[in-house]
């Protein structure tokens, strides 16, 4: 079992998805963290659940972070976690410098925690390009994580990438060799 995970935050649109699959094609060892989502819409990259699955993991204290975005609930759960371990190396999707905490706070790992930003045009465009029906409200998102990394100038990242200027392939290798560093007893 491992204890390297990533955390890949930034705004909607920078390309965490994106260069999750580039990681991938640098090794199968990468997975995503499928959130807990409760709710309706996008499907993919989640797992469905259900009010009561929530209230189930609420109860037992299994809930590391929870927020609320576009109508629905997302889910960072122990039990989800622990499976994410077993199996490779986490790539875990955050758009809220709170869950970053919560998560290295609430799940004890080696979190390696990386920026992904672009431009608020970028984000437009990125939308709009995908189909999104939603683009106002990933707008909005995009405004509210600008803020939040605002509001959070200690926040300490252990790697910035802006997506408008780095390609999906060498962000994921700059990912990857912070990897490559601490399991050759470097620094970050």
């Amino acid at each position: 079992m491992t204890s390297h995970g990533f955390i890949l935050y930034g705004p909607p649109a920078a390309g965490k998805d994106t260069v999750t699959r580039a990681l991938r094609d640098i090794s199968p060892d990468y997975r995503l963290f499928s959130r807990l989502k409760v709710g309706s819409g996008k499907s993919a990259g989640y797992r469905m659940g259900t009010a009561e699955q929530l209230a189930e993991l609420e109860a037992a204290g299994d809930v590391i972070y929870l927020n609320r975005r576009y109508g629905n609930t997302y889910v960072i759960d122990r039990p989800g976690m622990d499976e994410a371990f077993m199996t490779g190396i986490p790539v875990v999707h955050l758009g809220q410098v709170e869950g970053i905490n919560a998560l290295i706070k609430g799940y004890p790992a080696d979190w390696a925690v990386v920026l992904l930003w672009c431009s608020r045009e970028a984000t437009a465009s990125r939308s709009a390009g995908r189909g999104d029906a939603d683009t106002a409200d990933r707008l909005s998102a995009w405004d509210a994580t600008q803020v939040d990394v605002d509001a959070h100038p200690g926040q300490a990242w252990d790697l910035t990438v802006d997506t408008g200027a780095v390609g999906p392939a060498e962000a994921a290798r700059l990912i990857n060799d912070l990897l490559s560093r601490d399991r050759a007893g470097g620094s970050r």
